[in-house]
């Protein structure tokens, strides 16, 4: 597993902007909520890492929980 932040682009389910997110590859799942860099809503942010180091993310808004 990687050490190091990966940067990842990712799409604000609100404004629909692309954004680039840093995620940590040696942690194996996280869930936070950050905010768009564009709009300033909350993001809900869900990353999981797969065998080989690659992170893979998925982003909802704050009330598609």
């Amino acid at each position: 597993m990687s050490d190091q932040l990966e940067p990842v682009l990712i799409h604000c389910p609100y404004c629909g902007e692309a954004i680039e997110i840093l995620v940590d590859g040696s942690v194996e799942h996280q869930s936070y909520i950050e905010d768009c860099q564009v709009c300033c809503r909350p993001i809900d942010i869900n990353v999981s890492v797969d065998d080989n180091g690659e992170p893979h993310v998925s982003v909802a808004s704050e009330n598609d929980g």
